[in-house]
């Protein structure tokens, strides 16, 4: 299986954002119609779309709920949600909206047997967010680091049966300065769970260098601003994942 990339569909206030190192204050607006962006994708070749609730991970719940609900009936392929899913019973709902992977942050760090509960019942189908401020997890939308090192969150779930770790750099988050590849490919060397980047896309070299890292357990590419901007072309970033 080739690196996988996954177009991002940041979700405020019911419309199509990216944000700078995760600050809200600092959100660009690039549509106000999340579906149809998610189409946009699916026509260019993606088979999987990343989409966040941006309000939902401050808030600790869903907030643009039916949004991501039309996102997922209108999207052919697989979508991966995160955004302030912190209990079962959110993580039960989206999976029966037709969710294919649900992506748990804050609720990793302060509560570690709910994710490798959500493990158990969901095979396959949970993502743990590994956020990072200078090596340090952060979470609650980034607005919290903890004392915690993104290696040693990862190693306590090397067990669990999570499908995926999400690593973001947030100091590179929607600046287009480029993938911290260095930093994504020691976490997937150093743990068993395979390892998806993000945080700093800012064009095919990128898509080039994590594709080159594939047997290395990276396992994919988030990317949202440099599509938006036009500084990435989706159709040949999925040609780059494919060929390596």
């Amino acid at each position: 299986m080739s690196l996988i990339v996954f177009p991002a569909i940041d979700l405020k206030g019911g419309q199509v954002v990216r944000l700078a190192e995760g600050d809200m204050d600092r959100a660009t607006v690039y549509g106000d119609d999340p579906t149809h962006q998610a189409m946009l994708f699916a026509e260019a070749g993606a088979q999987h779309l990343h989409v966040v609730d941006l309000d939902g991970a401050f808030a600790g719940e869903s907030v643009n709920g039916e949004a991501v609900q039309a996102i997922v009936q209108a999207f052919p392929g697989h979508v991966q949600l995160g955004g302030g899913i912190r209990n079962p019973a959110n993580v039960e709902r989206w999976f029966d909206l037709g969710v294919s992977r649900v992506v748990i942050g804050t609720a990793a760090l302060e509560n570690p047997d709910f994710v490798r509960d959500m493990a158990k019942a969901y095979p396959g189908g949970i993502v743990v967010a590994v956020d990072a401020k200078d090596g340090m997890v952060a979470t609650r939308g980034w607005a919290d680091v903890s004392d915690v090192s993104v290696e040693d969150l990862a190693r306590r779930f090397e067990d669990a049966g999570v499908a995926a770790l999400l690593f973001t750099d947030v100091g590179r988050d929607g600046l287009l300065k480029g993938c911290n590849v260095p930093a994504t490919v020691d976490l997937a060397r150093a743990v068993r769970i395979p390892v998806i980047a993000s945080g700093g896309v800012a064009g095919i070299g990128d898509i080039h260098m994590l594709a080159l890292h594939h047997q290395d357990g990276v396992e994919g590419v988030i990317t949202g601003r440099a599509l938006y901007d036009g500084r990435l072309d989706l159709a040949a970033a999925l040609s780059v994942a494919a060929a390596a």
